[in-house]
């Protein structure tokens, strides 16, 4: 059960900066390797604003609204001063190691001692004993979904239409009197907010800020995501919703977001498996990069047999 409970929390965890790539590797088509920088970045803003006594709820809106302003920088460095996407993800991430130990003070900064979204005196009160085992579980799901629903619903509006068209014809946006720039700014705000949440939420569960947490994460969160859409998403799951007289009046298939998530916890899964067979916790960077290769491997295989 305690492996159960952990590759919830980790997955659900990584399900929110999987949301974030999901917009930039998916939607707008932009290699952004800020993640690497803005995932620790909300972790250190969390750890720091925790230490100031400010309550661990507002700590998730400030930190989603830290790595939105990364997500900016990166966009204006594109966008704006006409430099590669690689590049400026690179310029960004490097940058942020400075600035997240500027903003922490140090490498490491703990965070036991004080109230979390986790472990709080109105949760203590609130919960009943027999849920608290499983407390940690049901904050990050309601925070996950929370998220999904969100991006849902913002994607389904202009601005959101206008995001997804960017990535697949930015001519069309241009012919619409709209700025595909400033477009593209919004997509890589809005997509580092979530990662930089997903740290600030990491930082919580943990108790603590660690400088090297964000390396590997953009690995973590590609991998969450093509697991989540080309295999989720390959099997055209339909959901089917019938009138009264038993025929079918509507049917859809599964949203991006939710095989987002459902990735993100097969990925977890494989990574507890992959340590459950005797690898050591200091290979888990190893059993990322062999899991995402492989992954990497069945995409082609999917696309080959796709075209064939």
């Amino acid at each position: 059960m305690s492996i159960i409970i952990g590759i919830l929390e980790e997955g659900l965890i990584y399900a929110i900066l999987a949301l974030g790539v999901y917009i930039t590797y998916k939607i707008l088509d932009f290699p952004d390797l800020s993640v690497d920088g803005t995932f620790p970045l909300g972790a250190a803003v969390t750890a720091m604003l925790i230490l100031k006594d400010v309550p661990p709820v507002l700590t998730l809106l400030l930190a989603f609204l830290t790595g939105a302003l990364a997500g900016c920088v990166t966009g204006f460095i594109h966008v704006k001063l006409k430099v590669r996407d690689l590049l400026s993800g690179i310029i960004v991430m490097t940058a942020l190691y400075s600035v997240n130990l500027r903003i922490a003070g140090k490498a490491n900064l703990p965070i036991f001692s004080k109230e979390t979204i986790f472990d709080n005196a109105f949760l203590e009160q609130a919960a009943p004993e027999a849920v608290k085992p499983y407390l940690a579980v049901f904050v990050l799901l309601a925070i996950t979904v929370l998220c999904k629903i969100l991006l849902d619903l913002y994607l389904n509006t202009r601005s959101g239409y206008l995001l997804r068209a960017v990535g697949d014809n930015d001519v069309l946006v241009t012919s619409l009197a709209k700025d595909k720039g400033m477009v593209k700014l919004a997509g890589l705000a809005i997509a580092n907010g979530f990662v930089a949440l997903a740290g600030c939420v990491y930082c919580q569960q943990k108790g603590f800020f660690e400088i090297s947490t964000g390396t590997g994460a953009i690995v973590i969160g590609l991998a969450n995501v093509i697991i989540g859409t080309k295999i989720f998403q390959q099997l055209h799951l339909v959901f089917r919703e019938k009138d009264g007289s038993g025929r079918i009046k509507r049917q859809r298939g599964m949203r991006a977001t939710t095989a987002v998530i459902l990735g993100s916890l097969v990925y977890r899964s494989c990574v507890a498996l992959a340590i459950s067979l005797g690898m050591a916790a200091s290979d888990l960077k190893l059993v990322t990069s062999v899991l995402f290769l492989i992954i990497l491997v069945m995409q082609c295989q999917l696309v080959k047999n796709s075209e064939n």
